[in-house]
């Protein structure tokens, strides 16, 4: 009886969804045609193309009405298999609560079995070193190591290089920070242009010297100072193998705290600034002064064609497990991969630092005798006490032989008789002298070791391709007898430690405010960059030379250069002077301003019904973005919407996800009496909140609508906002506890003395329970009626009383952190509407709002937290938010790297607590057999679970000193700091103990789509009014996908690609895709995802909508390499974890 009433139900289901769709397709076909002034050869074009638009929109219609009776037919099947297989389980008592009346509940989201098997695989199976067993392994116990202080003794036999001499490569370079204790235009004014301009005279002295180079965006802000003999002079240099450009991104990059989308962009802007100006393609990668490395930058340098790599910041104690075991060269293995497919050749340096008195050998002394700059009468010496000496005839003896004992000890640490010997530093060769000093003095000694057969020694200057080229043939001539010599290496190198319990745990938070920034930024131009693309084919299609002659893709440019400068490791990392962070605030403040002129003109451009139009309005901005920042420093603040009942305002709405979704949009007008009418004319549900001047007092000039937009994937919607007695809108109620506010018109508004019973918000798929001082204790699952406490609580970290204390790079804590104590109860204020609820809560320090959307699918299954952090006022503080649960997780938890990947951590009683402290880029959680809780996060910051079923995340840190790590201050340029994240409660099934211990995480579907939603929110934009007249007519959407991508595939960009010669744009994008990992153990069933999983198969042709595609081949990541036999692929088939690159060009 039961199973008939449900088909009964379903068939109704079909019938209305059919009906309803046909419905539509008639009422949207309804597309007026223009009735403003016609102009002279435009009307039949705009016809036609209306006419072609119709036809697509029927198409696309039709298309979803099939998609959804499939998978409501799914449904019905999935449906009545589960009741003939008797299951009686009961979902618990509770009524579906505020929000199910918006959407339907999804169809299960339907995920291919074979999606699930690569996860199920558990990643890296055995590789020779995995870094979670050195951790296990390294006793940490820093006993005193001689004169390499944090090693060991080295010997060695002297016959040992009398079969096969030693081969020494000395690798002149120079450090070059695009900002730090300077900004990037006084470093170049200062130091980096002198380096440049001596480089190309002092090399062409003599052909046996060499030069390296890494930063790009240093060299291209000579490149354009310099005459033409200067750049053929350069383009000599690196034709003959004298001067190599390393890495080659734009800056070398943090690791820790940037996003895998800016890494990916900063790389991509250097290498084709070289393949246009100078036809290089750099091979090995240079990563000397990020404080921790990263296997994303790895798999990134793989994927651009890279070969081999270095690093050199790693905690002492595994430089010293690796010298130990001559693991200081590996190829380096990405925990998920269960192939060798992502193997980079990785040299480790070995000692303290890159400069010179740590790279020669163990002695730091003696190296430093071999740093020439350092030679009596010159500016500064050396530590140790002993100064170099000039080669002369007279020494060269017994100062070769000094030197070569160093260089043999360094070659006991690796396994070959090749050994690598940098020679430089920062900011180094500026001045024209030191060029002479150095070579001069290293030509002496090279001249005669190599002429000394007794040394057995071949000495030469080098560059690092030059240094790993000798490494591969001596391995070749290894693996002629079997495997390679050298082993692999699975894992990631943080948290890094220089000395003693120094660990750089600070800078995962240091200046969050201009995390936060970064995150904004990235979003917009992401957004920016596929809105652009897609106007300028359309531009193109319809001759539209406003457009085309527009000053955008110079606008394009300069963003992801500021953008790309950012990711350097002084600026995300919050580690310099403060007027520096002011200088790339500014940056990235004015690149923001940009572009959202480009997505505003861009969409305007799109959604216009005749495209013709646009060259007729002026050229202002013609939308308006809905949240502006009024200075580099500050936070966005909400754009009020003027409204009158007369005439309607145009709400465009860009959704810049590859998925159909469903989101809340919030918006502030000028009325509380609205209604907002959705494309096909018909209204729609409103929330209308009160505007808060501050905790009590409400706005009387502006108020908060919100309601839930059905967008298309890379789709703009039009929705329309009017003044109007009759609106459908629910006015919000609240409740003040432990304060008061006056009475409102329009809110209902209750002043509670203090909360007697406790507060709760609730919503179809949980309830949320908090204290009387508004901070959530704990989650009850609707699903099966369980309580799970998850409690937020706030807490301090003070600085250690020792003479070394907490700075921007270091979190040296004084001990535990202590509860934040407040004596008497904030103010809470608790919103109850139709579309979200929400407590908001005011501390001394912390405004924190916790927000539970009333609607199925993804919004509805998380909870919100919003803090506004200010400790403006406070002295050697950091401030935790901490969130506590009864999950298992003992000493395990998960952090992600970069937004790409997850890695397992484990918390450690030998370690100290600020060695416990990991970066979080977007993700972070803790787990158990049955549950997972998990941190989504808009911001990178550190995060630590110090006890069992704990994450917590350090907010924001402000102290007083310097820590000793050359900034010269402290951390006190605080600002009012926004923290954005999402709460993520989930079920976990079908687990077996084994799997709790790989070395590889992956998060499910769920929290992949929820992080995407929380870093890339949809842009609400208002057509200005001065555009909004009766002749104004826009389409009722535009998609520019034919229909959502797969659910575990992003498209990471759609990046126009620089023109070969000039400074505009070429017809081609870079279309980058990224297939991600995801964890198949949670119930798919509900999710309200509007999508399914394809093994990472798509047709090329049925991307786009409305775009022909003229040509799609793969390439390289960063667009450098392509396939020797480059042809046009008609299908695109990604591997799990794959981000790949391809060339197209649509019309």
């Amino acid at each position: 009886m039961k199973l008939s009433r449900q088909f009964t139900v379903f068939g109704s289901a079909i019938f209305c969804v059919v009906i309803f769709s046909l419905y539509l397709m008639l009422d949207r076909g309804h597309l007026d045609y223009p009735r403003g002034p016609r102009r002279e050869g435009s009307f039949p074009q705009g016809q036609l193309s209306m006419l072609q638009e119709k036809i697509d929109h029927l198409e696309r219609l039709l298309a979803e009405n099939n998609e959804i009776i499939s998978n409501i037919r799914d449904s019905v099947i999935n449906l009545s298999e589960s009741v003939e297989d008797g299951s009686k389980s009961s979902p618990g008592n509770f009524s579906q609560g505020a929000g199910s009346r918006f959407l339907p509940s999804q169809a299960s989201l339907q995920v291919d079995p074979k999606d699930c098997l690569f996860v199920s695989q558990g990643g890296n199976q055995h590789p020779d070193v995995q870094m979670l067993d050195v951790y296990n392994l390294i006793p940490f116990d820093n006993p005193d190591g001689g004169v390499w202080k944090q090693g060991f003794d080295i010997k060695y036999e002297a016959n040992e290089w009398d079969s096969e001499p030693l081969q020494v490569f000395v690798v002149p370079h120079s450090h070059n920070d695009p900002g730090w204790l300077k900004t990037f235009n006084d470093y170049f004014r200062d130091k980096t242009q002198y380096i440049f301009n001596n480089m190309v005279l002092k090399l062409k002295e003599d052909s046996s010297r060499k030069f390296m180079w890494s930063e790009i965006s240093y060299l291209s802000k000579w490149w354009d100072i310099i005459d033409i003999p200067k750049k053929e002079a350069v383009k000599s240099l690196l034709q003959n193998g004298q001067l190599e450009i390393v890495t080659g991104g734009w800056v070398m990059p943090d690791e820790a705290t940037p996003h895998y989308f800016a890494l990916i962009d900063q790389l991509i802007e250097g290498h084709q600034w070289l393949e246009k100006n100078l036809g290089v393609k750099p091979r090995s990668g240079w990563s000397i002064d990020p404080f921790g490395h990263s296997p994303t930058m790895a798999y990134l340098l793989k994927r651009a064609g890279f070969s081999h790599m270095l690093i050199q910041r790693v905690h002492y104690a595994v430089k010293k497990h690796f010298a130990l075991h001559k693991t200081l060269e590996f190829y380096w293995r990405q925990n998920w991969d269960l192939g060798s497919v992502t193997d980079i050749f990785c040299h480790m340096m070995p000692f303290y630092s890159y400069d010179i008195p740590h790279t020669c050998g163990p002695d730091p002394k003696i190296c430093c005798q071999f740093d020439f700059k350092r030679l009596p009468g010159g500016r500064f010496g050396c530590p140790w006490g002993i100064l170099p000496e000039a080669i002369s005839p007279g020494n060269v003896h017994s100062r070769a032989q000094l030197l070569l004992d160093q260089y043999r000890k360094k070659s006991k640490l690796f396994r070959t008789k090749v050994v690598l010997a940098p020679l430089g530093d920062d900011f180094r060769y500026s001045e024209y002298s030191e060029w002479d000093l150095q070579f001069r003095n290293y030509e002496q000694l090279f001249n005669y070791m190599n002429s000394q057969t007794q040394f057995n020694v071949k000495i030469q200057f080098g560059t690092l391709s030059d240094y790993f080229d000798a490494l591969d043939k001596a391995d070749a001539a290894e693996r002629r007898h079997g495997q390679s010599m050298f082993p692999v290496v699975s894992g990631d190198f943080f948290t890094y430690a220089d000395r003693d319990d120094h660990y750089w745990s600070g800078y995962f938070t240091s200046r969050p405010f201009y995390k936060r920034m970064d995150r904004i930024m990235e979003s917009h131009l992401r957004a920016a960059e596929i809105l652009y693309y897609f106007a300028l084919k359309q531009a193109q299609k319809y001759k539209i030379h406003k457009f085309l002659s527009s000053p955008y893709y110079t606008a394009l440019t300069e963003a992801r250069r500021n953008l790309g400068l950012f990711q350097h490791h002084d600026a995300i990392t919050g580690t310099a002077k403060d007027w520096v962070v002011v200088d790339y605030g500014t940056r990235l403040f004015h690149s923001l301003i940009g572009l959202e002129k480009i997505i505003g003109d861009s969409a305007f451009l799109l959604i216009l019904k005749d495209k013709l139009m646009y060259e007729s309005y002026s050229s202002d901005s013609f939308l308006e973005m809905d949240l502006k920042q009024k200075s580099q420093d500050s936070l966005p603040q909400k754009h009020i919407i003027q409204l009158s009942k007369k005439e309607p305002r145009y709400l465009v709405v860009y959704n810049p996800l590859e998925q159909d979704r469903n989101s809340v949009v919030s918006i502030c007008v000028s009325s509380p009496k609205v209604q907002v009418l959705s494309d096909s004319g018909r209204p729609v549900e409103v929330q209308v909140s009160a505007v808060w001047n501050d905790a009590v007092t409400v706005s009387g000039q502006a108020y908060e609508i919100s309601f839930l937009a059905h967008i298309p994937p890379l789709g703009l919607k039009v929705y329309k906002i009017l003044e109007s007695d009759g609106s459908n809108s629910h006015v919000a109620d609240y409740v003040i506890y432990n304060g008061k506010t006056e009475e409102s018109e329009i809110f209902k508004i209750k002043n509670m003395i203090n909360a007697n019973k406790a507060i709760t918000l609730e919503n179809s798929f949980v309830i949320l329970q908090f204290d009387q001082s508004g901070l959530m204790e704990k989650m009850i699952t609707k699903e099966d009626g369980k309580h799970h406490k998850v409690k937020v609580q706030f807490s301090w970290y003070g600085t250690t009383s020792r003479r070394d204390k907490s700075g921007a790079y270091l979190f040296l804590p004084d001990g535990n952190a202590q509860p934040y104590v407040y004596t008497t109860l904030p103010l809470v204020r608790v919103t109850h509407g139709r579309i979200y609820s929400e407590v908001t809560c005011f501390f001394e320090h912390v405004a924190h709002k916790v927000r539970l959307y009333s609607v199925h699918g993804i919004e509805g299954q998380s909870v919100e937290i919003s803090n506004i952090v200010d400790i403006r006022n406070l002295y050697n503080r950091e401030i935790a938010m901490r969130i506590s649960s009864e999950i298992n997780s003992q000493n395990r938890f998960y952090t992600d790297l970069n937004g790409y990947q997850i890695q397992p951590r484990i918390t450690m009683s030998k370690l100290p607590l600020q060695a416990n402290v990991y970066p979080m880029t977007t993700t972070a959680y803790v787990q158990d057999a049955e549950h997972r809780l998990t941190l989504l996060s808009a911001q990178s910051l550190g995060v630590s679970s110090l006890r069992s079923g704990h994450i917590e995340v350090i907010m924001d840190r402000r102290l007083m000193q310097d820590d000793n790590r050359g900034l010269g201050q402290g951390v006190h340029d605080n600002k009012i700091t926004a923290n954005l994240f999402r709460i993520l409660l989930e079920k976990r099934s079908g687990l077996d103990v084994k799997e709790e211990m790989n070395s590889v995480g992956y998060p499910s579907l769920l929290s992949h789509m929820t992080s995407s939603f929380l870093n890339h929110p949809v842009f609400p934009m208002t057509v200005k009014t001065e555009f909004s007249s009766p002749n104004l007519h826009l389409l009722n959407e535009f998609p520019l996908l034919l229909s959502s991508l797969p659910c575990d595939i992003h498209l990471v960009n759609l990046r126009t690609i620089q023109s070969k010669v000039g400074t505009g744009y070429s017809d081609e994008a870079a279309l980058i895709l990224h297939r991600k990992g995801f964890d198949c153990q949670f119930p798919s069933g509900d999710t309200g995802l509007l999508c399914s999983t394809t093994q990472g198969k798509m047709l090329v042709q049925k991307i786009f909508n409305k775009f022909t595609i003229e040509s799609f081949t793969p390439s390289s990541l960063s667009l450098m390499h392509s396939p020797p036999d480059t042809q046009n692929i008609s299908e695109i088939n990604l591997s799990p974890m794959e981000i790949s690159t391809f060339r197209i060009r649509l019309r």
